[in-house]
């Protein structure tokens, strides 16, 4: 279990990119409390960091954003597939400039993927892929030497992941940090790091996780500060980053947005307008891509403050986020409201997209382009899920196969249209009308580039 390992020489084209990932036992053992502060400090030393999420979640990189000062990115086989992950790694790594270092953080527990799959989609899959060496983080609140035998565990469980050092969080005193460094020094696993429980740093959550970067910016800006200190003060950022050189170097190309849509429609450069702001803050970074790639002109439009969509729009996305948190000041917001109403051309809409095209959200009006009605309920809705077109629209062909994930506590009435989105597990789901297509799927497009294509091909008719 030691962190080193041989060295290799790169071959032509590699790239030597230093790589660590992020991982814990199980949820809420502080993995984006380390991960977040490494990227933090790490660029506070005047490092390039690369930031990455294993899974579909689009809060934690947000905040993995603001510590590293560019686009935090996902890394999800069951949405992109494996093939793209490593050349998707590389991609994000090298934009806008190359990276010093790529810190991944993980999902859940380390082996816990997509259900009934045996640990694809899981962090540990990921790891694998990229072929990065493995920063545990276990919550020592109420271990000795156990920490010592879950450290071995989990690597036992899977020879092919390659566990480096491990982070102790939430120590509970100078003794209790002795014996666990001892129990660990056993097994051969070295500590790079040990928090106290009186040092831990919380940024606030609700229903669906952590709150958007957006919704809280100034607090955030501070929540992310006070990461990076903690970190700074209490691991060996140069022993991480000794565990991150023993990666051997990316052979794969990087994945490259152009080559994916097959390079621009045309020369017209139509205007797709995408939802933004605090009220629709779920988007990954390649979907902007993507679409500039295959010509279009993106631009971001606010549904809480805009009036309008932009001038000269051809096609709009409207994503996820939490417009029930903003029911009322989008409703406010009746210019843009009546502009989503009657424009002509097509539109993508995503979980929080869906709600606001519908007659109204808990009672509040929105925009009225489809006839249902959301509630928020107690119930969580989440998994990934293995779609297929239903209906022909602007983004998909029917019968085009779709692996998405649903990430939501609200209802629609009715539950599809006439002409459902997708259909999954024997069900309709979502609503096509006209040139609208809408439904609780997040889909990533890396996976998919063939509807960024098709959209902007819809926008320029």
């Amino acid at each position: 279990m030691s962190r080193t390992r041989p060295a290799t020489t790169a071959p032509a084209g590699a790239w030597a990119l230093p790589r660590v990932v992020v991982a814990a036992p199980a949820s809420g053992h502080g993995k984006t409390t380390v991960a977040t502060g490494l990227l933090a400090a790490l660029r506070r030393r005047g490092l390039t960091v690369s930031p990455h999420k294993v899974g579909p979640d689009y809060i934690d990189p947000g905040y993995h954003a603001l510590a590293a000062g560019r686009p935090g990115r996902n890394l999800d086989p069951w949405l992109v597939g494996e093939e793209r992950i490593a050349p998707l790694l590389r991609h994000g790594a090298s934009v806008p400039t190359p990276a010093d270092v790529a810190v991944v953080e993980g999902v859940m527990g380390l082996h816990d993927g997509a259900v009934g799959r045996r640990g694809y989609a899981s962090t540990a899959h990921v790891a694998r892929l990229i072929d990065a060496p493995v920063l545990l983080v276990l919550d020592t609140t109420a271990q000795g030497r156990s920490a010592a035998a879950l450290a071995l565990g989990m690597q036992v469980f899977d020879p092919g992941v390659r566990i480096g050092g491990v982070i102790l969080n939430r120590v509970g005193s100078p003794r209790h940090e002795t014996l666990l460094r001892d129990a660990l020094a056993e097994v051969g696993v070295p500590v790079l790091g040990a928090v106290t429980r009186a040092a831990e740093v919380a940024a606030p959550a609700r229903h669906l996780g952590l709150v958007p970067v957006a919704e809280r910016a100034p607090e955030s800006l501070a929540v992310v500060a006070a990461l990076g200190e903690l970190v700074e003060s209490t691991v060996d950022l140069d022993g991480v980053l000794e565990l991150a050189r023993t990666a051997p170097p990316l052979t794969v190309a990087p994945w490259d947005p152009v080559a994916a849509v097959g390079g621009p429609v045309g020369t017209t450069r139509p205007v797709v307008a995408v939802a933004g702001g605090p009220a629709f803050t779920f988007s990954y970074a390649e979907t902007t891509e993507l679409l500039t790639a295959a010509g279009a002109e993106v631009v971001v439009v606010d549904p809480l403050r805009d009036p309008a969509l932009p001038d000269g729009t051809r096609a709009v996305v409207v994503g996820g986020g939490f417009p029930e948190v903003h029911a009322e000041a989008l409703a406010a917001n009746a210019g843009l409201r009546a502009d989503l109403a009657g424009f002509a051309g097509p539109v993508v809409a995503e979980c929080a997209g869906l709600l606001y095209l519908g007659r109204s959200l808990d009672g509040v009006p929105m925009c009225g382009r489809l006839d249902h009605a959301a509630r928020m309920t107690g119930r969580l809705t989440l998994g990934y899920r293995d779609a297929v077109a239903a209906t022909a629209s602007p983004v998909h062909p029917a019968g085009d196969p779709v692996r998405g994930h649903e990430f939501h506590r609200t209802v629609t009435d009715p539950g599809h249209g006439e002409r459902p989105a997708w259909r999954w597990d024997g069900d309709a789901h979502g609503f096509v009308a006209g040139d609208v297509h809408a439904s609780y799927l997040h889909t990533h497009w890396a996976g998919q580039p063939l509807a960024a294509r098709r959209l902007v091909e819809a926008a320029s008719r």
